[in-house]
């Protein structure tokens, strides 16, 4: 089944493609897994989306759970929440189609081969389940932004349903969201959502990102409370009797020292610079001190995570290729043992036992705990809520807005219900059979007709169920769950704000020196003369810009 940062904040957290790639688990092909709006007047020189992103009361949709399965392991202050073993029997969650007979076309993206329309029997059977038809335009994910700018631009071709992920978020979007697609809230807004008991069931926190101009405007793609973790070589390391859990980053840092064995082809590790910013604090976009707003360049956490990570790579403790940026083939070296420990999302620990538990079944990837840079209480930010949103095009016949929630209510079906399996897998005995787990496994048909589409209209709340790998579930349920408890929503959380594009590319720079500062390229004096440099080009403009928001709460 399927699990699932912006702007001059300089190197934030937010999702991009990449790294949802990552997390998801979407790779190139998910089968059974479970210049742009120049019609737009230009207005002020900068918007803010959601009255300075707030989003006032009533307007989100009231969490009702609805429970079809009980989970093995459940969420946890918002954790992912797990099943240990597949169900024998699906509930139904529909008696009927919910929809009415309408057609409609919806404009997703897609990282794999586009499949046939005609005759698609996938197609064929959801639609007819859902007694509605969608007629997919689907474009290369990794070219959207483009078909997007193009199609956003003029009404006319406007589809009646577009994802959007958030890295594709267009200038002006905040105008252009009303002019072109239905609010939501008259329809969802509240006790509204009762309606609707799969979208009333997609936790509060998720539907934050879907505000624009204080409405109600999006339906979301859910994501995780976090979405990266440290990992280490659980089966190298108890070979060798070491104990792997790290309290401290002088802790890890002392353990990457141990482990490397350079004469063995061994290094400790990859680039940590995300895990650095995980133990260190480091906020995701800004942070409030006292009554100063502080970019994260220019916090002290920032600051103390680049020192240490300078440490760890002058150590000689970082594999050469990775020292070199040879990022692409930084997977490669981790599950063959040439390094110990990485960063990765947290979709990539599945994804590393598909592909090698089958030639070494001794293979075992885990996440540290937690770890806080002085040995104390860590302190984790909370993940955007979710990485992509979809929107329902304007349209005065208020029954078709309704038919198309009535969809999106059934793709929002949750684990272990029939709609679910039937959306993120097809027909049985036509795209897969069950295995002894009652997994499905795709047939040949599969990989040509079954790819991620319906998913990116609306998906329910994300759980894990890779019950194929021993003790998976358990164990990353356990470990999400602990992380939980240190989470924390960082500054500006779960608010749509749009940036000035004249602040568009003052963080670039950033991103280079501080892959300089902890190769001994350059030193934290080339930082403070970068960060002056940052505040005259626009950054003491755009934390007014932010202090603006903050003065609106």
């Amino acid at each position: 089944m399927k699990t699932q940062s912006s702007g001059s904040g300089i190197a934030a957290t937010r999702l991009n493609r990449r790294s949802f790639l990552g997390l998801a688990g979407l790779g190139v092909a998910a089968v059974g897994v479970p210049s742009l709006l120049t019609s737009c007047s230009s207005g002020a020189p900068a918007s803010v989306t959601g009255g300075g992103g707030t989003v006032s009361t009533g307007v989100l949709p009231t969490y009702t759970a609805v429970e079809y399965v009980k989970p093995d392991f459940p969420s946890v202050n918002g954790s992912t929440a797990g099943f240990a073993k597949i169900p024998d029997t699906l509930v139904q969650a529909f008696s009927s189609p919910p929809g009415s007979g309408g057609t409609y076309t919806a404009m997703t993206p897609l990282w794999g081969t586009i499949p046939p329309s005609k005759g698609n029997q996938y197609y064929e059977a959801v639609n007819k389940a859902m007694g509605t038809s969608i007629k997919f335009q689907i474009s290369d994910g990794n070219t959207y932004g483009d078909k997007l700018a193009a199609v956003l631009a003029s009404e006319k071709d406007v589809p009646d349903w577009v994802t959007i992920p958030s890295w594709n978020i267009p200038p002006k979007f905040g105008q252009a969201v009303e002019a072109l697609f239905e609010d939501l809230g008259p329809y969802l807004s509240g006790d509204k959502v009762s309606k609707y008991k799969n979208l009333a069931n997609i936790p509060t926190d998720l539907w934050r990102l879907c505000v624009f101009n204080d409405k109600l405007y999006g339906l979301p793609f859910p994501a995780e409370l976090q979405t990266n973790a440290i990992y280490y070589r659980k089966d190298i390391l108890d070979d060798l009797g070491i104990d792997a859990q790290p309290k401290s980053a002088d802790e890890l840092l002392d353990l990457a020292k141990e482990i490397t064995a350079p004469a063995k082809k061994q290094w400790a590790a990859e680039d940590l610079w995300t895990g650095a910013t995980y133990m260190f604090a480091v906020p995701p976009k800004w942070k409030l001190d006292g009554d100063k707003l502080l970019n994260r360049v220019e916090t002290d956490e920032y600051r103390a995570a680049l020192e240490w990570l300078t440490k760890l790579y002058a150590a000689g403790v970082v594999h050469p290729d990775a020292v070199a940026d040879k990022v692409e083939d930084s997977k490669q070296r981790f599950e063959a043992g040439q390094t110990l420990i990485c960063n990765d999302g947290v979709g990539a620990w599945a994804e590393a036992l598909g592909r090698q538990l089958a030639s070494n079944p001794d293979f075992q990837q885990q996440p540290f705990a937690p770890i806080a840079a002085d040995g104390g209480t860590p302190r984790l930010f909370k993940a955007d809520p979710t990485g992509m949103y979809s929107f329902l095009k304007k349209n005065e016949d208020k029954a078709k807005i309704e038919e198309m929630l009535a969809v999106a209510d059934f793709l929002a079906a949750p684990f272990g219900t029939q709609e679910f399996q039937l959306i993120n897998n097809g027909v049985e005995g036509v795209h897969f059979t069950l295995d002894k787990d009652n997994l499905p496994v795709p047939t040949d048909l599969a990989a040509t007709e079954v790819q991620p589409t319906y998913i990116f209209l609306d998906s329910p709340a994300v759980v894990q169920s890779r019950v194929q790998y021993p003790g998976f579930v358990e164990a990353y349920c356990t470990w999400m769950a602990d992380a939980a408890q240190y989470v924390e929503e960082p500054l500006f959380f779960g608010m749509q704000i749009t940036e000035p594009s004249q602040f568009s590319g003052i963080a670039t720079p950033f991103d280079d020196l501080q892959k300089d500062i902890v190769r001994g390229r350059k030193t934290m004096a080339d930082l403070d003369k970068a960060i002056e440099t940052w505040k005259s080009s626009g950054g003491d403009e755009l934390r007014d810009f932010y202090q603006g928001i903050l003065d609106e709460q």
